[in-house]
């Protein structure tokens, strides 16, 4: 009589974990500890490799279902179970889903005991405790998984309308500064400020941290959406007026026009709405950015290259070399030096401009190890043709990342001595707006310089970010003014004067003075009228390899 009531419990449970899966997340089930039979909810047998609802040979089972490194706790924990020493069970873990994926889950159940005190049912629920949150508290908005599911149910039908997705400018600022809290208040008056101006058929959601959706799929254009991102400035604008400027900060937005989509999965819709808005916040913050396709093209094609060249660098820099171009001392009408420059090709990309690849590798980080290894290409050309010109001198760029982030005045220093090249052989050119004088590592670089004998120049002198002042704090030993400069010179008798005055004020405080792009002798005879130190330019050679260099200048030079 006791088994048939024990069994129409367990009956009765099973029914009701029938009726209730398709009203909740979680998953019932219900493990007869002494008849080793488990019944669990028909979801968990869609989502994990799971027999069945109910299914024998339990352990067996879960040691199947577990990802292989948590088997050993489960296994400890429902031990203890059997040895009634424990009375709940409560523990995360991974199963493995039906593709063999681990995913996180929460355990908890009740253990039953017989009249006896036996263990006997070990019943509860499992939750994914990896799934999105469905709701924000600090928003009152839903997540993430909300806007999953809206995109996800349309199926096949083509969405129609926009995507809105805006990030608050500086959120990480407004926390540090001002604390976490006041940071949730900023998010919330942030939802509120965009609730108020949406239109009935249009949803918000909250993504990730500091970052909001509006959805609008009743056909309604990106012109539309360019207006509701004014109204929510303009409401955001009103909150920050009636809060006194306690705080100010502005939004970007990135639009996504849906109809122009080649696919509306959710995870491609997201991708390109975050493409969107960060390419508003690196257009400048504070607007809005329309999805183009051509840009997100160009991205990619960056991204592409930014991986050939890691896989180059990682195969001892195949790609890359180093070219030279002459640079003349025009009194004495002789070869005196050389920049060094860097090119870079593959199979995928051919011959990549140093305009596209150098910022590349900037962003990338990777201007570092490329840096060392074009620093080393230059100080042994330099050795090689000191051989025959014994006081030429080698230049070499060097970015302001390579200085922020790396220590490569000492690259500099040992590169030198390795090589035993003479004091005042080897140019640093500093070509980049990055750096600032009044930057403590970038001053200790440049005094740096000059304690081991490495001479400085600035290149694009008088264009960019050029100043006077640069002159009095880095002491360079030489300026160099670049073709767009040159050409406004040559065609302009006022830029042509102001050069001159230019050149007479650098030998007046001993600099020398570098005039580079001369293509052409009409540009050299007028150029040299002002006399200045050095010439550089296609008039006297394009930038070519090593062994070029040497051919068409170097024994040039001595023939």
């Amino acid at each position: 009589m006791e088994d048939n009531r024990k069994k129409i419990a367990i009956e009765q449970f099973v029914s009701l974990v029938d009726i209730l899966d398709p009203c909740m997340d979680d998953y019932l089930y219900i493990y007869d500890l002494q008849n080793d039979t488990y019944c669990i909810s028909p979801g968990a047998v869609e989502r994990f490799p799971i027999p069945g609802t109910r299914f024998t040979h339990v352990l067996e089972t879960l040691s199947r279902l577990a990802y292989p490194v948590d088997l050993p706790i489960l296994m400890e924990d429902l031990e203890q179970i059997q040895r009634n020493e424990r009375s709940f069970h409560n523990l995360e873990y991974r199963w493995l889903t039906r593709e063999g994926k681990p995913v996180w889950i929460n355990c908890r159940g009740q253990v039953i005991r017989d009249e006896q005190g036996k263990p006997e049912f070990l019943i509860g629920c499992i939750n994914e405790i990896g799934r999105s949150q469905k709701a924000d508290n600090i928003s009152g908005l839903r997540r993430e998984a909300g806007l999953f599911k809206e995109i996800s149910e349309n199926g096949q039908n083509r969405l129609k309308g926009f995507v809105l997705r805006i990030g608050i400018d500086g959120f990480k600022e407004i926390n540090e500064n001002r604390g976490m809290d006041y940071g949730d208040m900023i998010l919330q008056k942030t939802a509120e400020c965009i609730e108020s101006v949406i239109l009935p058929e249009q949803k918000l959601f909250r993504i990730v941290a500091d970052e909001f959706v509006v959805s609008d799929f009743t056909g309604r254009d990106t012109e539309e959406a360019k207006r509701l991102y004014i109204r929510i400035c303009w409401e955001l604008n009103r909150f920050i007026q009636n809060n006194h400027y306690e705080v100010f900060y502005t939004i970007s937005a990135g639009i996504v026009g849906l109809d122009s989509l080649a696919s509306q999965e959710y995870s491609d819709v997201m991708k390109l709405a975050e493409f969107a808005l960060n390419k508003a916040k690196e257009l400048g913050r504070n607007q809005y950015y329309l999805y183009q396709e051509s840009d997100y093209e160009s991205f990619r094609n960056r991204r592409k290259i930014i991986k050939i060249i890691r896989q180059s660098v990682n195969r001892g820099f195949d790609g890359f070399e180093a070219y030279f171009q002459p640079i003349m001392d025009i009194r004495e009408q002789r070869l005196c030096g050389a920049e060094t420059l860097l090119r870079f090709r593959s199979e995928e990309t051919g011959m990549v401009s140093p305009a596209e690849f150098i910022p590349l590798l900037e962003d990338s980080g990777l201007i570092i190890p490329v840096g060392i290894w074009v620093l080393e290409q230059a100080v042994k050309a330099c050795c090689k043709i000191q051989e025959v010109i014994p006081d030429f001198r080698i230049s070499v760029n060097v970015s302001y990342v390579q200085v922020l982030k790396s220590d490569i005045l000492a690259d500099l220093v040992k590169m030198v001595n390795e090589y035993k090249l003479k004091p005042g052989s080897l140019m640093v050119e500093l070509t980049e707006s990055g750096f600032l004088e009044d930057n403590s590592r970038f001053r200790r670089f440049c005094e740096g310089l000059k304690e081991n004998g490495i001479l400085l120049a600035l290149d694009d002198f008088g264009s960019g970010y050029s100043n006077f002042r640069y002159l009095y704090n880095l002491s360079p030993s030489t300026l160099k003014i670049d073709r767009t400069f040159t050409i406004k010179a040559i065609h302009n008798d006022y830029e042509y004067k102001l050069l001159h005055y230019m050149v007479e004020m650098t030998h007046n405080i001993d600099l020398k003075l570098c005039i580079e792009g001369i293509e052409t002798k009409e540009e050299l005879s007028k150029i040299c009228q002002i006399e200045p130190d050095y010439i550089q330019g296609y008039y006297f050679g394009k930038p070519c390899p090593f062994n070029s260099f040497m051919e068409s200048h170097v024994s040039a030079t001595t023939a």
